[in-house]
């Protein structure tokens, strides 16, 4: 059986990637062979058994750069097992508002993978890593510099397609 993982991520800051590479070292001491690599990078997904995208949000959304790689992937990525990890520091809560806010982060690419299982983890926010664009908007919108990431949850999650 083909046990080859790709975790493709897109990210702006650098937390995302951290992200991808700690869930890519959880899965490799399952005895998975992982791949991480950036969307950027263009993987080809064909020649994996199963794939985990993930993105951070800028503007309410997962970025540009992903829902671009899930389009121009989007035949090969319906017939393979797929997860999605989305990386965020806002709507945190167990509300529903919160839960619905976290639904419309994937609207960009929700339609093109609806079966497609889903994960929140909370992120990194660090005005050093920003670009001065991004930096100015979080000032703006008065965001807090903190590192919310939960490395234990990050690293026991398993995507349900390979938990069976």
């Amino acid at each position: 059986m083909n046990q080859r993982i790709l975790i493709a991520y897109a990210t702006r800051a650098g937390s995302t990637a951290e992200i991808a590479a700690a869930i890519g070292e959880s899965l490799a001491a399952r005895g998975y062979s992982v791949d991480v690599k950036s969307i950027k990078e263009k993987p080809n997904p064909a020649p994996y058994a199963a794939v985990v995208l993930g993105s951070a949000i800028r503007m309410g959304g997962w970025l540009p750069e992903a829902a671009a790689y899930i389009k121009a992937h989007q035949a090969t990525l319906a017939a393979l097992p797929v997860s999605l990890f989305t990386v965020h520091m806002l709507n945190t809560g167990a509300d529903e508002a919160s839960r619905a806010a976290r639904q419309e982060y994937l609207k960009a690419v929700r339609p093109l993978l609806p079966a497609a299982e889903a994960v929140y983890f909370e992120g990194l926010m660090n005005f050093s890593r920003l670009s001065f664009l991004d930096r100015a908007i979080a000032k703006m919108v008065k965001s807090v510099e903190a590192d919310r990431r939960d490395w234990a949850a990050i690293r026991s999650w398993t995507p349900a397609a390979l938990a069976a």
